[in-house]
């Protein structure tokens, strides 16, 4: 059942990016697609996940048979494109941060799609925030706490909410349960993009 979120560190902000906002954002996010294209990675076991995803910034994370990790170019050879200045932007406006993310990781949910509960833990530093943009179809997201198991909430979001999670939210294991597809006209095609902002190192 959805509910309003009540774990220390996460923050909702409803609506944050206007449309003409959202589609400034995904146009900058395409530009990134063509340098680094969108790939279906496999998780650790092999498994297909059904997201694609690409990344801009120092590093992009990536995940294949050999574990998830952050590396400094695309599994094709080039290097991830910059992150775009908007983006930047946000993410300076939301936290109040002069550190810039060194990775802003781009999913995308197409129908059908989802993302099991996981925690970020890649990064060094965990001090930092992870910020969260969620562009076209609603997804249902679900946090619970820093261990497997245990009572989860969740929260729908729509296309233009953003979420900070600092704190105890930080390591707080989180996924996507399911996408309205269809539910916003931002993407031509439908689906959900995620942009995913992240301090790797300290």
């Amino acid at each position: 059942m959805e509910q309003a979120m009540n774990i220390g560190g996460f923050e909702l902000f409803k609506a944050y990016l206007s449309g003409t906002d959202q589609l400034d954002l995904v146009n900058d996010l395409r530009a990134v697609a063509k340098v680094a294209p969108m790939r279906s990675p496999v998780t650790r076991w092999g498994k297909p996940m059904s997201v694609k995803m690409t990344s801009a910034g120092r590093v992009g994370w990536t995940s294949d048979r050999r574990g998830y990790r952050y590396e400094p170019k695309h599994p094709d050879g080039m290097d991830w494109p910059p992150i775009p200045e908007g983006v930047l932007t946000l993410w300076q406006d939301i936290t109040g941060l002069d550190r810039a993310p060194d990775c802003c990781l781009i999913n995308y949910y197409g129908e059908g799609a989802r993302m099991g509960l996981h925690q970020d833990k890649d990064e060094v530093d965990f001090s930092y925030p992870v910020v969260s943009i969620s562009l076209g179809d609603d997804g249902l997201f679900r946090m619970g706490g820093t261990e497997r198991g245990g009572k989860t909430q969740s929260v729908w979001l729509t296309s233009g909410d953003v979420v900070v999670m600092g704190g105890a939210a930080r390591l707080a294991y989180h996924g996507v349960d399911r996408i309205r597809f269809g539910s916003s006209s931002l993407l031509p095609d439908g689906g959900r993009i995620n942009v995913t902002l992240r301090v790797v190192e300290g």
